[in-house]
């Protein structure tokens, strides 16, 4: 049964409100569903609150309000219109649909380009942190060990459960819009100590090495564990932040992986017997050879032909030194005339791009660098794109589903290589 404190029944009542009381509405709701018996007071929020687009526009434009008709009909799930008022605690917005300058590339039209500055526009007067991305701890959001939070974005909620040892389940539109108004979050899943328990042991027997080999390794650890908690034991080298966010993006699209211990990396796994808490392993897995050829060969499944006319990098969103890689890479040569190329990163990382010349160096070689979205998100590729090359396993998991496009999945190098020649020659190292 659940059990609430003084202030939350005090915005259920509606003394804090008529918002908050929607927002505490929808909680208890949520709660009920799952079966939680309290809250949690949460202290990072991470969404995508009030966002319109014209599909949302459309749906409600008989019902007066615009952004805060959106806000109230589909975040809160209100029967009535509210007017919203500032968070509750800190809270940011993740990635949009457009990036802002280059909305017409992504095949948006103004109207979409104009709901969508005004959505930011109203979030930011709320005191929402406009972050624009998937990955919000590259741009100033890093939680601390322990702390509770409600954030959306999968790949971002495995580095915040995995990483950096906070707490979160994977968030909806509607928990987290409501969570920012109240602080609230039910106490529930992975907030709980005896759930974060591992339940897979996965012994790597091969170096773990590249972006590519980490990517290889989330997407095999998530096809086989799916929604539960693998212990990965064998690693002879610790991912740095790069590393790890393509393998948590992986392993949150073949799977459903919110918390990964990584053995003598993750916080809460200093040994094995920490990590299982306890527990006797429901399964124990080896990771080969044979395991990662088959990862590389079912991301690839889908493609046949090497004459590559779009390259998309940055998913999730690409670090400062990705882009530098991809610069060195590109060292002053232009892509091939039949070839897109398109980087994705966040405003905070493409802010230190623009003053290190990076940008520019991406634009002289033809291709672009895009903030706020990414191909899947905005669900855009340049036209007449028939294949993409493309350096994230998340990426190639899901755009070719998307769009219909045949997909490669290679290093960064690959990629770069097949913006340059136009064909995709990359090859898994024995």
């Amino acid at each position: 049964m659940l059990t609430l404190t003084d202030d939350e029944k005090a915005m259920l009542d509606g003394r804090e409100g008529k918002a908050r009381q929607k927002a505490m509405e929808l909680l208890v709701r949520y709660a009920e569903a799952l079966g939680a018996e309290r809250f949690v007071d949460t202290t990072n929020v991470a969404g995508v609150p009030g966002q319109a687009n014209v599909f949302l526009a459309n749906y409600y434009k008989d019902r007066p309000g615009g952004i805060a008709a959106i806000f109230s009909y589909f975040d809160l799930d209100s029967d009535e219109l509210v007017e919203v008022p500032r968070l509750a605690t800190r809270a940011c917005h993740l990635q949009g649909g457009y990036d802002p300058e280059h909305w017409q590339l992504l095949g948006a039209t103004p109207e979409a380009a104009r709901l969508s500055r005004n959505s930011e526009r109203i979030a930011a007067d709320r005191g929402i942190e406009i972050l624009k991305t998937c990955t919000p701890y590259l741009a100033g959001n890093v939680p601390k060990l322990g702390e509770h939070c409600a954030w959306m974005e999968s790949s971002a909620v495995v580095y915040c459960n995995s990483m950096l040892g906070a707490r979160t389940n994977t968030e909806g539109r509607e928990s987290t819009s409501a969570a920012m108004l109240t602080g609230k979050i039910p106490y529930w899943g992975l907030h709980v100590d005896t759930c974060r328990r591992g339940t897979h042991r996965i012994t790597v027997d091969v170096a773990v090495d590249s972006i590519v080999d980490w990517g290889l390794l989330g997407y095999y650890v998530g096809d086989v564990v799916q929604e539960r908690i693998p212990v990965v034991c064998g690693l002879s080298n610790a991912p740095d932040l790069v590393r790890f966010k393509h393998f948590g993006a992986a392993a949150a699209s073949s799977g459903g992986v919110e918390l990964a211990h990584l053995v003598g990396i993750t916080p809460e796994a200093p040994t094995e017997e920490a990590a299982f808490g306890g527990n006797r392993p429901v399964e124990e897995l080896r990771y080969g050879a044979a395991e990662r050829r088959a990862a590389y060969e079912r991301l690839n499944a889908n493609a046949n032909d090497p004459n590559v006319d779009f390259v998309m990098l940055g998913c999730p969103h690409a670090a400062f030194e990705q882009i530098e890689e991809a610069c060195r890479l590109l060292d002053g040569r232009r892509i091939r005339e039949s070839c897109r190329l398109w980087i994705f990163t966040s405003r905070a990382v493409k802010q230190r791009a623009d003053a290190a010349g990076l940008t520019e160096i991406v634009r002289k070689a033809g291709g672009v660098l895009l903030t706020d979205t990414c191909s899947a998100i905005a669900n855009a590729v340049p036209p007449g794109t028939k294949v993409a090359a493309l350096d994230s396993a998340k990426q190639a998991h899901y755009l070719p589903a998307m769009t219909g496009i045949q997909a490669w999945f290679g290093s960064t190098a690959d990629c770069i290589r097949a913006a340059l020649t136009g064909r995709f020659d990359g090859r898994l190292d024995a």
